[in-house]
Formats: C-alpha cells, sequence, structure tokens
C-alpha cells in the first residue's frame, strides 16, 4: 500500500510543476501586455528628455560652428586653387604653341632628313627623283577657330577658291561667282572685305567670310584699290595655311569655264599661272646677252622666265608656303611694293651672300588652259585650232577695261558668240 501510494505521489507531482510554469508563463503576458514600458519608471521622466534635448541643441550650435569655419576655409582653398589653375592653363597654352611650332619644324626636318641625309645607293641611270613636295604643316585650329568651322563647311578635300573682295569690284565679282556656279564648283569662297559686298553675297548665296576689325587693317581692304587689297591678300592666306588647307587663291577677273581643281598637280608648295604669253616666255628659256666689248667673251648666257601672276595660284599648307606668304606682307608694308614683283623676287632668287633664298618647290602651270588675257587676245583669238580649246579660266590681268572683256568670254565660250571677242583691241587704248 505505501508503494502505491508512493506511486501515486510521484505520478501528479510533475503535473503540479507544470501548472506553475503555464500559470507563471501567462502572468507574464498579461503583465508585457498592459505594461509595456515595465512597472517602474523614472520619477521625472521630462527631467531625462530636456537634458538629452539640452545636450543634443549644445551640440548641434557647437557642430555649425564649427562647420561653417570649415566651409568658409575649404571655399578660400578653392578660390585660390581656381586663381592657380586659371594660370597653369595660360602657361600650358603658351607651351602648347611652341610645341606645336617645333613639331612643324620637326615633321619638315624629319622629311627632308629621311629623304636626303639617309645614306643609299643611287638608282639606275634616268630614275632618280629628288624631293619636291614639301610635308604640310599640322593643323592649328587655335588661330581662327571661326573661319576653321566654316571652312569644315565649304572645302572639299581640305583645298577651296578663295577670293578677296570689296565693292569696288562688285560687279565683276557678280561675272566671277556666276561663272563658279555655272561650271558647278562647290568649294569656293568669298572673303568679304565689306558689309556692301557680305550682303550681295548673303543675297546671291555665295558662301562669305568676314575677318574680325584689327587694329585698322581692315580698311585698306575696304576703301584700298586692287594692289592694296592684293597686298592685304598675303596677311589672310595665312591663316587658310595654318588651319591645314590648299587654297586656289583667286583675284575676281577670272572666269571660270571648268573645274580647276580637275587640272592641278598638287607636287609644288606653289602652283601658279603665268604672264608669259607663249612657250618660251611662260616655262623659261635661254636669253644670250651680247656685249661686243667683252670681244672673244662676249655672249653671256642667261636664263629668262616672265614672273608668275599673283591672282591666280594653288598654294599648299606647308612652312616654305607659309614663309613666303610672311616674306612677302613683310615686304609690301614696309616698301610700299607691288606684290607681284615681291612674290616672285622671293620664288625665285637664290641664296647669295647676305641674302637666304626661299627653298620654295613650284609649278608652271599650262598656259593655254590656265590663259591669261594677252594670250587670249593677242594670239588664240586668232588662231582656228587654238580658238577650239576650251580653257579653264581666263583671267583679264592684262586690260583695263576687264568687265566688258570678262563678258565677251562668257559670251564666246560659253553663249558659243563666235565674233564676241573681236571688238577688243589686242592692247590696251
Amino acid at each position: 500500500m505505501a508503494v502505491g501510494r508512493r506511486e501515486k505521489g510521484q505520478t501528479f507531482r510533475p503535473s503540479r510543476i507544470a501548472a506553475a510554469i503555464t500559470i507563471g508563463v501567462l502572468g507574464g503576458c498579461i503583465l508585457v501586455f498592459f505594461f509595456p514600458h515595465g512597472l517602474f519608471s523614472p520619477s521625472d521622466p521630462g527631467s531625462s528628455t530636456q537634458r538629452v534635448s539640452i545636450s543634443r541643441s549644445e551640440s548641434t550650435g557647437s557642430d555649425a560652428c564649427q562647420s561653417h569655419e570649415k566651409v568658409e576655409r575649404l571655399m578660400s582653398d578653392i578660390t585660390s586653387l581656381s586663381e592657380k589653375n586659371e594660370e597653369l592653363m595660360k602657361q600650358i597654352g603658351v607651351l602648347k604653341g611652341k610645341l606645336r611650332s617645333v613639331e612643324q619644324g620637326k615633321d619638315g626636318a624629319q622629311t627632308q632628313y629621311s629623304a636626303l641625309a639617309e645614306p643609299r645607293k643611287a638608282g639606275p641611270f634616268g630614275t632618280v627623283k629628288g624631293l619636291r613636295t614639301n610635308p604640310t604643316v599640322l593643323p592649328d585650329d587655335s588661330v581662327n577657330p571661326r573661319l576653321a568651322k566654316l571652312l569644315e563647311e565649304v572645302a572639299i578635300g581640305k583645298e577651296l577658291i578663295v577670293a578677296l573682295a570689296n565693292s569696288n569690284v562688285k560687279d565683276m565679282l557678280e561675272v566671277w561667282f556666276t561663272s563658279i556656279k555655272r561650271v558647278g564648283i562647290p568649294n569656293y569662297l568669298v572673303v568679304a572685305l565689306d558689309d556692301e559686298i557680305a550682303n550681295f553675297c548673303k543675297q546671291n548665296d555665295v558662301p562669305i567670310y568676314q575677318r574680325d576689325p584689327d587694329n585698322g587693317i581692315d580698311t585698306v581692304g575696304k576703301t584700298g584699290g586692287n594692289h592694296a587689297v592684293s597686298g592685304l591678300k598675303f596677311r589672310i592666306l595665312r591663316e587658310f595655311l595654318q588651319l591645314g588647307y590648299s587654297v586656289l587663291l583667286s583675284d575676281v577677273d577670272i572666269v571660270y569655264l571648268q573645274n580647276p581643281f580637275d587640272h592641278l598637280y598638287r607636287d609644288s608648295d606653289v602652283e601658279s599661272m603665268s604672264d608669259g604669253h607663249n612657250n618660251m616666255t611662260a616655262y623659261g628659256y635661254n636669253d644670250v646677252f651680247d656685249e661686243p666689248s667683252m670681244g672673244w667673251a662676249r655672249y653671256a648666257h642667261t636664263m629668262r622666265i616672265w614672273v608668275y601672276n599673283s591672282g591666280f595660284f594653288y598654294i599648299r599648307p606647308t612652312l616654305p608656303s607659309i614663309e613666303l606668304l610672311d616674306r612677302v606682307a613683310d615686304r609690301v608694308a614696309r616698301e610700299n611694293a607691288w606684290d607681284q614683283a615681291v612674290f616672285n623676287e622671293e620664288l625665285f632668287f637664290p641664296s647669295h651672300p647676305g641674302y637666304d633664298g626661299l627653298y620654295a618647290a613650284r609649278r608652271t602651270m599650262d598656259m593655254y588652259q590656265f590663259m591669261n588675257s594677252k594670250v587670249l587676245f593677242k594670239t588664240v583669238r586668232k588662231d582656228p585650232n587654238l580658238s577650239k580649246l576650251k580653257p579653264v579660266i581666263v583671267h583679264v590681268n592684262y586690260h583695263p577695261d576687264k568687265l566688258p572683256r570678262m563678258k565677251a568670254v562668257v559670251e564666246f565660250y560659253v553663249n558659243g558668240k563666235k565674233d564676241a571677242l573681236q571688238p577688243f583691241p589686242d592692247g590696251s587704248q
């Protein structure tokens, strides 16, 4: 019996423990539900909150002052760095310009060296060729960004026709660009030297470029005559070459009958039409000078060639070409000389004591393709065979009555009027 009771008591003890645990858990859940912040709280809950708030306020004010001081210091540092950066950029710009000049010279020097200084054997008889074509310069858009952008739109194959014009030649300019349009030449540009010409070209859908005024230089272009404008063109032309463009420089007393770019060789620095009127005068000849007082040595052989026409020539963007433009522009300004005479002297005079000649390659254009008005009126119009040939251009350079002769050239070659050239004398009256 005793054993049985013990077994019965042992059976009920775990049930009481489990019940106590269950009651405790339930009571805890009830307390948590009704008193989420606990049974005990601080005697003055606001005081703790106030202390925290004050502390935060003091901290915020201190941080704000420190942040303001830091911002001021940073702004000061930024201003100082900005000024230093601007100065560095200016110095970099100067250095880039010097480097560009060095690279241009290096380019030409390396090409010359590789072609001339590198030891090598000569080829078979008749096969040896010397260097004729100089390397082009490195284009420099910083010279004139506005012109550079315009040339990207107008030029084709980095080349174009360029003419300078003011209101004094307005009528001839109209014949000039009308003939260009008729042939279908798209890459041409008029450098307008006054507002009247600029507006006239705009009205006729002719591409123009107007320079920015610079210390009175453009006054020459606005009011000067033919020779004054001719001198100005060498200074203007320099920018085109610096930008890397080949230019067919054209006076406005020219009628275009074919596209000249289809008839250029492009193997020289300067490719120019001649003022010569036959093979000897245009391309050169041996002229014998006779001095009887010298007896046995009375005959002296001289080399002669008639001058290049500075109103129509193709010039490539090379260092010798730019040097040529600089020389001519400088001499015309200092000596008040005729630009065409100076142009030829600089191209042809060799180096000699006290003078360094220009080492520029040159080519003479075909005188029947690129025809001056002496060739036309003195020879071609009187020859049945030559008069059948159609030139690329006709330059009315030998005659002062330019406009009527230009119109007659159009009538003869374009409209087929056989007697259009007959009323004019060979020369001027």
